[in-house]
């Protein structure tokens, strides 16, 4: 039994995705790289069944609404992928009674309405994900009718064995409403420590590949867009090593079991043949598609290790370049060109040095995949091109654009497309490297108290890009990485950070994200929606909470001094 909807049983659920099958269907699919994933695998399952449904991207929770408004006429079934768990989603879409939402989001924690609300939401949640969701009887209660204090009122010249009930009964209500202060005030908390911080359960795509096998559908493009959609929240640091360790071990299961049935055909590899296998691959970002040199520069981890930013840390990459023994030309060529015997045990070499530099981690486990003979990429090479195809700021598309872009790179016919990603990830991961570079060098990390902040003028190069929110995420857990790398001061190690980039010079507005302090046992937690609401809601500033990540916010830049001040003080 893999699934659990709600707290109804197995069969309950399935029936539930039965009907589903069965309807038109509005699929609204949030920015991301693992909702375009979920949303692949769902696509494949409706061709199979022959599901009418028509898709619409959703950027944020306004996007969300007009979607909703649109077309609440037309369809009665809606299925949101990586949106709307967090919110309670009928107070928002205020839906008629015979709307349905099944809802794949990894957004937690879910909201409790949501978690409880059998009728109208479909919740579509692993069941061995734990979401610690409070007890009903301690968020929900009936209210029993309080009479009227007035209508008993005693005018003292009753009997008295009436007058003793009436002050039995005052003292009763006396106490039901001291009884009701207190379960409210104990709401109030637990329903504040189930809220407070914000965090990813499992990968959207992989519980859409998990139906896909219990409804024995599952086929091999499936269980690849499982493995990208795993990996993107790796890379954008969205889970704990652990459970991103746990999640591969599930889908090298089903790894061995799609490509190991028919291995005379494969064996052929035409170019229609695709295989997927386990690798325990080097950290590298997009080495095979770049120059190794490249690569170690523009890797987050690499690049923060050896401090590259600095005149010593450039230093080092020499130094690091020569204890594996490589001609610095053949690591300046492209990873491709390079002498075959030196990319045999390219692996273990690197590996090896890395040790002696104190990179102890730079080998991952992950998936790869073989198109034909020619074409291998790996799972993360994906999630960089389909992220920088979504947010691709260089030509003036629009974000439906990007998105549609984004969501055919993902199919193995249109490798132009993916190619055409892989070359602007390469820019764009030069670009937050030269960004974090910059930072570091000027001092723009600066401590606030309880947390790092650092702020991007205007006219910083590549600023346009970091006024996306996925790369400004990105470029923020780098700047971190780094900083803490460079910096001396203890205390400062084991800080939060808040970044603010331009967003809309002419209307005056920054985007802010905040993210979690970095250590080794970090949990991944972020408390930052919490508290950007109650700074801004206490300072009345002008802000947008549209993201369906709370922990990114849209604010008036000349709000935003008053709105850190809150921040300082909350947090302190």
């Amino acid at each position: 039994m893999h699934f659990m909807y709600q707290h109804t049983l197995f069969g309950a659920y399935i029936n539930a995705i039965i009907l589903l099958f069965l309807q038109r269907v509005l699929l609204l699919v949030a920015s991301d790289v693992d909702a375009l994933c979920a949303c692949k695998i769902l696509q494949a399952l409706f061709q199979c069944d022959h599901v009418q449904y028509t898709l619409v991207p959703v950027a944020g929770w306004q996007e969300l609404e007009t979607a909703f408004l649109e077309h609440k006429d037309q369809f009665k079934y809606f299925v949101l992928i990586n949106c709307g768990a967090n919110v309670d989603l009928l107070e928002i879409l205020q839906p008629e009674e015979d709307t349905f939402f099944f809802v794949c989001d990894s957004h937690r924690p879910i909201n409790v309405v949501n978690v409880y609300n059998d009728t109208q939401i479909k919740l579509l949640v692993k069941q061995d994900d734990d979401l610690n969701v409070p007890a009903y009887d301690d968020i929900f209660r009936d209210d029993e009718d309080e009479e009227e204090d007035s209508e008993n009122e005693s005018d003292g010249s009753e009997p008295l064995e009436k007058r003793r009930r009436f002050e039995e009964e005052v003292i009763e209500r006396t106490m039901k409403r001291r009884q009701r202060r207190e379960w409210e005030a104990r709401r109030r908390e637990i329903l504040f420590d189930y809220e407070q911080y914000e965090y990813h359960g499992t990968s959207s795509a992989m519980v859409m590949f998990d139906l896909a096998w219990i409804m024995s559908e599952d086929l091999n493009d499936m269980l690849w867009w499982a493995i990208v959609g795993l990996t993107d929240q790796w890379v954008q640091d969205k889970i704990t090593q652990m459970k991103y360790v746990t999640d591969i071990g599930i889908l090298q299961r089903h790894v061995s079991r799609h490509n190991h049935r028919n291995e005379d055909e494969e064996n052929s590899l035409s170019i229609d043949c695709m295989r997927i296998a386990f690798e325990y691959d080097l950290r590298l970002a997009l080495y095979q598609h770049w120059s190794l040199y490249e690569s170690l520069c523009n890797t987050s981890y690499t690049s923060a290790s050896l401090k590259l930013w600095s005149v010593q840390g450039q230093k080092r990459l020499q130094e690091f370049l020569a204890d594996m023994g490589l001609p610095l030309k053949q690591v300046k060529q492209k990873f491709n060109s390079m002498d075959m015997s030196l990319k045999e045990n390219l692996r273990e070499m690197i590996e090896e040095s890395a040790n002696k530099f104190g990179m102890k981690d730079l080998r991952v486990q992950t998936f790869s995949i073989h198109f034909g003979f020619k074409n291998k990429f790996s799972a993360s090479d994906i999630v960089y091109a389909t992220t920088s195809l979504m947010e691709n700021i260089e030509k003036e598309g629009s974000e439906t654009t990007n998105f549609i872009k984004a969501l055919d790179s993902l199919s193995r016919g249109n490798l132009d497309k993916l190619h055409q990603g892989l070359d602007l990830a390469k820019k764009q991961l030069r670009a937050i490297q030269q960004t974090v570079a910059s930072c570091i060098c000027t001092n723009l990390v600066i401590s606030q108290g309880p947390f790092l902040y650092c702020s991007l003028m205007e006219g910083t190069p590549d600023v346009k890009l970091f006024s996306r929110p996925v790369s400004l995420c990105l470029l923020s857990k780098y700047l971190l990485k780094s900083f803490i790398c460079s910096t001396k001061n203890k205390r400062c190690k084991l800080l939060p950070l808040v970044m603010a980039a331009p967003l809309d010079v002419e209307q005056g507005t920054v985007i802010m994200v905040g993210i979690p302090p970095e250590t080794e046992s970090s949990d991944k937690k972020n408390f930052f929606g919490r508290a950007f609401e109650k700074a801004a809601e206490s300072t009345n500033s002008r802000t947008l909470h549209n993201h369906f990540e709370m922990s990114i916010i849209e604010m008036k830049t000349e709000d935003r001094s008053k709105f850190l001040d809150a921040l300082i003080s909350l947090l302190s």
